[in-house]
């Protein structure tokens, strides 16, 4: 089976053998999957032959083969390499390995690519990136399967109520805190979980979505932490010791 022009994303990319790539990609049509490209590090007269397989660069992929790891067969730019410096970088590898570490290979979600190719682009303006990240990763968390109501009890069906708290429970999502519900457990207070659900991440609801996507992809991520957030960590810290705005983001 052939691919043609298929428009993707590289997620990941490593050595493989002498001169060749192993790659985890996402394309719109086909999901995550794995190619290698062969002779991808071989340098040429023209340089090597993998230069356009970076992240962050809108891609069309021909690939080819009959097992679950594909032959690249040729590569074309379908527009120009997103810059993202510094903390976008990391924001952007962070995106990244969420979708390495959630997507299933061959499970299409053609929504999802969209909206991480929208993700890089405010990634790669000017806009408030924790808000960027949170909106995407409430997306991905829906487009998994994984999503939750901000705006109903998922034991009750009752509205949220702005004076109220409330745990996530991984079978209802949202529960207004009593007995179904663990008290030592973070609580997340009805306001902000209405703002959020108005897609308002001002004040005290940007933290409240930090605290919560967060405690929701662990539950899905498992026990192996992320590499991203480590690399952003030990960058921020080198960057700006203390908290502080360089210390925001994932």
């Amino acid at each position: 089976m052939r691919v043609n022009l298929q428009p993707a994303y590289i997620l990941h990319s490593r050595p493989y053998r002498d001169s060749s790539l192993l790659l985890e990609v996402l394309t719109a049509e086909q999901g995550r999957i794995s190619l290698v490209a062969r002779g991808a590090r071989r340098r040429s007269r023209g340089g090597s032959a993998g230069a356009l397989l970076q992240p962050f660069t809108p891609l069309l992929l021909s690939f080819s083969g009959r097992t679950e790891l594909k032959n690249l067969a040729a590569t074309e730019a379908a527009g120009r390499p997103l810059l993202l410096r510094a903390q976008r970088m990391f924001s952007g590898l962070y995106l990244n390995e969420l979708l390495v570490r959630l997507l299933h290979r061959y499970d299409p979600h053609p929504r999802l690519f969209a909206a991480y190719a929208a993700t890089l682009d405010a990634l790669a303006r000017d806009d408030a990136i924790d808000d960027i990240l949170r909106r995407f990763e409430f997306t991905l968390l829906t487009e998994l399967g994984y999503g939750f109501d901000l705006d109903l009890d998922g034991c009750s069906g009752e509205a949220v109520q702005p004076g109220a708290w409330y745990h996530y429970h991984p079978e209802y999502g949202l529960v207004a805190r009593g007995p179904v519900t663990d008290a030592a457990q973070p609580a997340f207070k009805g306001a902000d979980l209405l703002a959020i659900a108005g897609n308002d991440f001002s004040g005290a609801a940007r933290a409240t979505a930090k605290r919560l996507l967060r405690l929701v992809l662990a539950q899905h991520l498992g026990d192996a932490p992320l590499r991203s957030r480590e690399l952003f960590r030990v960058h921020a810290g080198a960057a700006r010791p203390g908290d502080g705005p360089a210390a925001e983001g994932q």
